[in-house]
């Protein structure tokens, strides 16, 4: 299948583009800088921002699934990245086939997961990444009013740890649920997982280590 990456050059993105490739799926991917990928596999490149519009179009078009896995330089800062991507997609998609799923992913802490983050969590929220997740949120807000076939996906805190299939999914919200930590790369299967079948259509999933 076609697989769309938006936000692809490091991370969780470039996570996701290597599983993509390991499935042997087609992958375009929408970056600033170049997709570095080993000598024997290649992606369909579309050098650009995330918040134009024509480069999202020129990235998405004949996709059979879309991954979003935008991140910022700095969490401190005040950002309009992830809704202004969210916004964006929404009106390519009134457009476009509506089958399509579009995958978001945003963190544990945004919209109403942040009353059930823990204190220490929180903590983080409210001082060190309340400028980016509370774009996280207006993003989350953006997806959830449109007509897309959308997932959010709400991981733990991101570490660089190999894949191990280990993980548990949530896709609802109770009291003393607790989020851990998360291999960027097992977010990358279930983003994969998803996008080739999509079971979570229009959920929040919350992902963390077991």
């Amino acid at each position: 299948m076609r697989i769309a990456v938006i936000g692809a050059s490091a991370g969780l993105g470039l996570e996701t583009v290597k599983c993509a490739l390991s499935r042997n799926h087609d992958v375009t991917t929408l970056s600033r800088s170049h997709v570095k990928v080993a000598d024997d596999q290649t992606v369909t490149e579309v050098l650009g921002s995330a918040t134009e519009e024509a480069d999202l179009a020129r990235a998405i078009a004949g996709a059979d699934a879309v991954i979003v896995t935008l991140g910022v330089a700095s969490n401190r800062e005040v950002t309009t990245l992830f809704s202004d991507c969210a916004k964006l997609l929404a009106k390519l998609n009134e457009a476009g086939p509506s089958h399509v799923p579009f995958l978001f992913v945003s963190g544990f802490g945004a919209g109403a997961s942040h009353d059930f983050a823990t204190p220490v969590a929180k903590l983080l929220l409210n001082y060190v990444l309340r400028n980016s997740y509370a774009d996280k949120t207006r993003m989350e807000e953006i997806v959830a009013s449109s007509s897309m076939n959308w997932i959010v996906a709400r991981p733990g805190r991101l570490l660089n740890g190999k894949l191990t299939g280990n993980y548990r999914t949530e896709n609802s919200l109770f009291p003393g649920m607790k989020i851990g930590g998360i291999n960027r790369a097992d977010v990358a299967a279930f983003l994969v997982d998803q996008a080739e079948n999509p079971t979570e259509l229009r959920q929040y999933v919350a992902i963390s280590g077991k």
